[in-house]
């Protein structure tokens, strides 16, 4: 909740006897809903500002006649208080609801979730965390490495295949005491499998810490030289996948395989789908450090068997003037790079920061989108 000043706020009389019409999930039935705002000093559980049932998930609220109200209204929908507030459908927090007055008598308003104690998701759908090894071994980089699966909730109980996302930086996708904050990804993943788009597999892959840059650098010259990326992506491709599909039942068709990660793991996630077509058939890249690189080498891709490819792009527009401009000119030099079909889907938040808990916000979009979205490509 962030509360609007309810000072210097214009007024007016509800003479017209203001209404709002809300729709919730059908499952809600019998719960009380409240609204709260700057008409009320925004208190919870104010019994004056009690919703009405009116029929299966709909719900009404008549202000009362000739109640002064602010002509500007800022208000929000809660079951109580705001550890039962309103968010949107991938459990995000929304942000006040504005309305102008402007002599209309009824708002029509939909919530799609609720916070449940505090909480987005249902703990008993949170995906099963089974760490593959502590020290895979990165024969090329004469390394080792963390990787960890993230299954869905049920897996040990059905016989089902699922599709594979790899997503980069490993540290930052679920543990609580990761020192930059994490995506939440488990999280996420509970949600999702509640609202019936859960069924995928994530496998996690440790950064190699004072390496990392170096490792997801291209293999090319670049802003940065030329980094070990080929190296690790071929790791990826030759011996992480070939592993991941013969220990866990997977898809493990193209059509069914992602890769993915931000910043500057979103750069070696476009590198690896460059070069290995044939393995990846979709790509979800967030705030991808693209400066690194700003001329995408296109030839390392197989221009005689073109593959076609959906790829999911984020960026937030706060995070540097240079960003959304450089996302454009990648996007239209994959667009003319090949005979190949590149699917796009742009997401750009005009405030959006270049960090974990704004990606983590991102990620059940982009996997609905990617993995669970009905295309015809």
């Amino acid at each position: 909740m962030t509360e609007g000043s309810s000072s210097h706020l214009q007024q007016y009389s509800n003479e017209h006897q203001l209404s709002l019409k809300l729709k919730v999930p059908a499952e809600d039935n019998g719960r009380p809903v409240y609204v709260s705002g700057n008409f009320n000093q925004w208190r919870t559980r104010d019994e004056a500002y009690r919703l009405k049932q009116t029929g299966p998930g709909e719900y009404s609220f008549h202000f009362p006649k000739h109640e002064i109200l602010p002509r500007q209204m800022e208000y929000k929908y809660h079951r109580g208080g705001w550890d039962q507030v309103e968010v949107d459908r991938y459990g995000n927090a929304v942000n006040n609801r504005r309305r102008k007055w402007n002599g209309q008598r009824t708002i029509i308003d939909r919530v799609e979730r609720w916070l449940v104690d505090g909480k987005a998701y249902r703990p008993g759908y949170l995906p099963k965390i089974e760490v593959l090894t502590e020290d895979f071994d990165i024969p090329d980089l004469i390394k080792t490495r963390r990787i960890a699966a993230l299954l869905p909730h049920d897996y040990d109980h059905t016989d089902k295949h699922y599709p594979v996302l790899y997503l980069q930086d490993g540290q930052n996708l679920f543990d609580d005491h990761a020192p930059f904050g994490n995506w939440g990804v488990n999280k996420k993943l509970a949600l999702m499998a509640e609202q019936g788009f859960g069924d995928i597999i994530i496998v996690a892959i440790d950064h190699a810490e004072e390496d990392r840059i170096s490792e997801f650098t291209p293999s090319y010259h670049t802003q940065l030289g030329s980094g070990d990326g080929k190296k690790y992506v071929r790791f990826l491709a030759d011996r992480l996948k070939p592993y991941v599909d013969e220990h866990f039942r997977t898809l493990p068709g193209r059509e069914h395989t992602g890769i993915g990660g931000s910043s500057m793991g979103g750069l070696i996630s476009i590198y690896a789908g460059l070069m290995y077509p044939e393995e990846y058939g979709k790509l979800m890249i967030f705030s991808p450090s693209l400066w690194v690189a700003p001329n995408i080498h296109f030839h390392f891709m197989d221009m005689y068997a073109p593959h076609d490819m959906r790829v999911y792009v984020y960026a937030g527009e706060g995070e540097s003037e240079n960003m959304v401009p450089n996302i454009r000119r990648f996007m239209n030099a994959f667009e003319n790079s090949s005979e190949a079909a590149f699917t796009f889907e742009l997401s750009l938040d005009p405030e959006g920061a270049h960090n974990e808990a704004r990606w983590g916000q991102e990620f059940p979009r982009a996997i609905e989108w990617l993995f669970f979205h009905q295309n015809d490509t």
